[in-house]
């Protein structure tokens, strides 16, 4: 993590800690943006030693062409700290209004099966450039990693730092204790997936034997955001011509459950309430959202559920469905 250069250096250093020990700090995405809220205030007002209401409305408003979701992330973890810091009564700043949350209209790719197999054949071909831990780590994880992602809808930052502690390899239980909104949740392993997973163990124990997290990176920590879409962009761009990211994996997952209930005599509704507690969802109706991406779904489900679908599946408004 990079050092804090402001007078406020102490204050943030206690947020974090507050944070994490309450597992609720996420260092992809917070600790950026109070880094450079951090460098703003050293910047611009490099006389001040209090915060001010000036400097946390300055860094928080919203700039000119900037979309409200993508304010709501840079300013969040700021507003954030202003609560921490009147809950105990360290300052008197008033939290900054957040931005409404917008309606996405992002369509996620919809994965071939034949892209499918050109890209996890590539992630089986991998080969290290020499014989270090670091290249060998890479070569062992990649192809287990994304498989997780593929057959669990687990979320990529839910697999990123997903302990050794919590992975249940005889059972086949994931216990996920950070998710998003930080509700936790099971997810049972496919059998051949349980198979990958023990044999994954018993390979890195062997590169990392104390290791924390079950995919560990070379400083012991998790991988980072970007060690995932690096590694997912060269695999894919390498045998498919088609636009996908990492994450996607995890809408395919939803929908191709979806689609496996149509003509099948078990219910729906405890279906989709299966789905979404596997996947962390807080509510069904973040589940519903992935019926639209599915074609021709919805009559369907409509169709075979009958009068108690609507009144089970409002309409979805400004739900977070990820």
């Amino acid at each position: 993590m990079a050092e804090f250069r402001s007078v406020f250096a102490p204050l943030f250093q206690s947020f974090i800690h507050y944070r994490k020990a309450s597992d609720r700090w996420n260092s992809s995405s917070y600790e950026p943006f109070l880094i450079l809220f951090d460098r703003f205030c050293a910047s611009n007002y490099p006389e001040d030693k209090e915060l001010t209401q000036e400097m946390v409305d300055s860094w928080c408003r919203q700039r000119e062409g900037e979309m409200n979701n993508s304010c709501r992330s840079r300013i969040y973890v700021v507003v954030s700290f202003v609560r921490y810091l009147r809950e105990r009564r360290l300052t008197l700043i008033a939290p900054p209004e957040v931005p409404r949350k917008e309606k996405r209209t992002y369509i996620p790719h919809a994965f071939a099966r034949e892209e499918l197999e050109r890209f996890f054949h590539e992630c089986d071909s991998l080969t290290p450039y020499a014989q270090t831990p670091e290249q060998r780590s890479r070569q062992i994880t990649v192809p287990v990693f994304f498989r997780l992602l593929y057959s669990s809808g687990i979320r990529t930052n839910e697999a990123r730092m997903l302990q050794r502690a919590d992975v249940d390899l005889s059972d086949g239980v994931l216990d996920i204790r950070y998710s998003k909104g930080h509700d936790q949740h099971y997810i049972v392993l496919h059998d051949s997936m349980l198979r990958l997973m023990q044999t994954y163990d018993h390979a890195i124990g062997k590169l990392y034997p104390d290791r924390i997290y079950f995919f560990p990176a070379r400083n012991g920590g998790f991988h980072t955001r970007n060690w995932v879409q690096k590694n997912f962009r060269q695999l894919w761009d390498a045998v498919n011509c088609s636009c996908a990211t990492a994450y996607e994996l995890r809408h395919h997952y939803a929908i191709e459950n979806i689609n496996r209930w149509v003509d099948e005599g078990f219910g729906f509704d405890d279906r989709l309430l299966y789905l979404s507690k596997s996947m962390g969802h807080t509510t069904i109706e973040s589940t519903r959202y992935y019926y639209s991406l599915v074609p021709g779904m919805s009559h369907l489900l409509e169709e075979h559920t009958e009068d108690g679908f609507n009144a089970l599946i409002p309409e979805v408004n400004d739900e977070d469905w990820e």
